[in-house]
């Protein structure tokens, strides 16, 4: 038993032209046989086409809404001349939903006219590789191959699949071949690529045996990528039209570079600034000194105050990375670390067991012991 058509477009019987036209138009875009992937897509479709053919006529509506499916039954003894569906012509709205490259002839090509396909040149596929970097190599800017196993255009076919071209006899140059289903509609037409040309409407009459007539070939390509000064991990950059090849003569794709840069055993960065932790004795930290640096440009001298304590931080301005999308220069920060010895041999141990002695508690010491003091009544 057919289904109600309104219950087909799920729409209201008191549904205007406006909702009735927009119902076909989400159906058909979910069920079309050329974009949907569901298996009873085809069925679907038809569906939606034959309930939009009676309800978006004012006359056929009228009839379907007095006396339903019979209205259309050439047996059902209503003889109102509706023998088919020939006047309905639903490629405008079907070419407002696709758009005009989608392959729309008229109506034809929905019901058994036929529909030549152009051989459409098309970019190939993007491809992203991962390249792995030291870090002096991120900081300064590098120049590297980088080596690809790609799918480029047949060098002994120049990418054509063969030489004597000929009109594909399987599908008569159109690129697909149909499948023809009978409705009350009339003929209604799915198709599918075709499966002796792959869709492009010739043949060969040699065909290329390097790359089989595909006009792509297996490939080890190997492409120079200058690497700007200061990229870090995540970054990428772009080598345009040098991945896989394109079809019909269409461009290469494009091969994206996604930078990973190793960690460095002294810096750490955020964005173009560095931070680099520089180790001092007790007697350094007490005494104050100089103390030579290591930076990406090579040592400076530093001086470190008498009394300094783990945490402080020096800035050194210009001394960090270069921005790769700025014009600008950070800064090297250095984070002072005082290291406790954990081995003394006997000389050390008496100096600070004489140094003990001595009264070298600060202001935060007479607060801590003022409370340890109170807090034991």
């Amino acid at each position: 038993m057919k289904k109600d058509y309104y219950e087909v477009l799920g729409v209201s019987k008191n549904a205007t032209d406006a909702e009735i036209k927009s119902a076909f138009r989400k159906l058909a875009k979910k069920y079309h046989p050329d974009v949907s992937k569901e298996p009873d897509a085809a069925e679907k479709f038809k569906e939606a086409q034959e309930a939009y053919a009676v309800l978006s006529d004012k006359d056929k509506r009228s009839r379907y809404d007095q006396f339903g499916h019979a209205a259309f039954d050439q047996n059902g003894g209503f003889g109102g001349g509706f023998s088919g569906f020939e006047d309905f012509d639903p490629s405008d709205i079907l070419r407002d939903i696709f758009g005009s490259g989608f392959g729309f002839s008229g109506s034809s090509s929905f019901f058994g006219g036929d529909k030549r396909k152009t051989k459409m040149a098309s970019k190939g596929p993007d491809i992203s590789v991962i390249f792995e970097m030291d870090f002096e190599e991120a900081a300064f800017g590098t120049e590297t191959t980088v080596t690809l196993n790609i799918d480029d255009k047949c060098p002994d076919c120049n990418g054509h699949g063969g030489t004597g071209v000929r009109t594909c006899k399987e599908c008569n140059g159109s690129g697909y071949v149909k499948e023809q289903q009978r409705s009350i509609l009339g003929a209604f037409i799915t198709q599918r690529t075709c499966p002796v040309c792959g869709g492009t409407g010739e043949t060969y009459t040699n065909k290329c045996t390097t790359c089989h007539g595909t006009g792509k070939k297996k490939v080890k390509k190997n492409i120079i990528v200058k690497v700007p000064a200061g990229v870090d991990t995540g970054d990428h950059l772009r080598v345009t039209g040098k991945g896989p090849a394109g079809e019909n003569g269409g461009p290469n794709g494009d091969v994206y570079i996604e930078i990973k840069v190793k960690d460095h055993p002294l810096y750490k960065r955020e964005d173009s600034d560095l931070y680099i932790t520089v180790p001092l004795t007790i007697s350094e930290a007490v005494l104050g000194c100089k103390k030579e640096v290591p930076t990406l440009n090579g040592n400076v001298i530093i001086t470190i105050a008498p009394g300094s304590e783990s945490g402080q931080k020096q800035r050194i301005k210009g001394k960090g990375l270069k921005s790769p999308s700025r014009h600008i220069v950070g800064d090297l920060y250095i984070i002072l670390k005082v290291i406790t010895p954990t081995k003394i041999d006997r000389k050390q141990k008496k100096l600070f067991e004489d140094l003990s002695k001595t009264n070298l508690k600060n202001h935060e010491f007479e607060v801590f012991d003022k409370y340890v003091k109170e807090n034991e009544k």
